[in-house]
C-alpha cells in the first residue's frame, strides 16, 4: 500500500512540475516589452514595418509632412517628423507604444488625427520594432534625453 501511495504522490508531483514548466514557457517569451535601438534584428524588422506602414505619412527619412505644426483645413495636424526636429523623443517609450497601438485619440479623448490605432494591424513586437528603429536613428544626446524621460516615468 505504501508503494502505491508513493507512486501516486510521485505521479502527482511530476504532473504539477510538468504543468508549471509548460505555464512558464507560455509566460516567458522572447517578445520585446520595450524598444531596443541597439538590437540589429529588432531595428531591421522595425525599418521594414516603418517603410510599409508609417513612411507614407511620416516620411521615408522620418522627416514628417511639411508644416507639421500648422493645422490643415480639416483641423488636424500633419504627421510629425520622428527625427530630432520633431517631438517623438519628447515622449516616453510607453507613451509612444500607447499612441501607436491605441491611437492618439485613445490617449486624448476627442483628439482627431489621420493616424489610425494599430492594435488590429500590428503586433506588439512590430510596434516595439518600429520604435526601436526610430530611436536607432537619433543622435546620442537625443537618445540620452529620451532615456532620462523613460527613467522618470517608471
Amino acid at each position: 500500500m505504501r508503494l502505491v501511495a508513493r507512486s501516486l504522490v510521485a505521479g502527482i508531483v511530476a504532473a504539477v512540475l510538468l504543468m508549471a514548466a509548460s505555464l512558464s514557457d507560455l509566460i516567458a517569451s522572447d517578445e520585446p516589452t520595450k524598444p531596443d535601438p541597439n538590437d540589429p534584428a529588432l531595428t531591421a524588422r522595425g525599418k521594414v514595418v516603418y517603410a510599409e506602414r508609417c513612411a507614407s505619412c511620416h516620411g521615408a527619412n522620418l522627416e514628417g509632412q511639411p508644416n507639421w505644426r500648422k493645422r490643415l483645413p480639416n483641423g488636424r495636424l500633419p504627421a510629425p517628423p520622428h527625427d530630432r526636429t520633431g517631438h517623438t523623443w519628447h515622449h516616453s517609450d510607453w507613451q509612444l507604444f500607447d499612441m501607436t497601438k491605441n491611437g492618439t485619440a485613445g490617449m486624448v479623448p476627442g483628439y482627431e488625427t489621420d493616424m489610425p490605432a494599430y492594435r488590429d494591424i500590428l503586433s506588439d513586437t512590430d510596434i516595439w520594432a518600429v520604435i526601436s528603429f526610430i530611436e536607432s536613428t537619433w543622435a546620442p544626446d537625443i537618445r540620452e534625453r529620451q532615456e532620462r524621460m523613460n527613467r522618470q516615468n517608471q
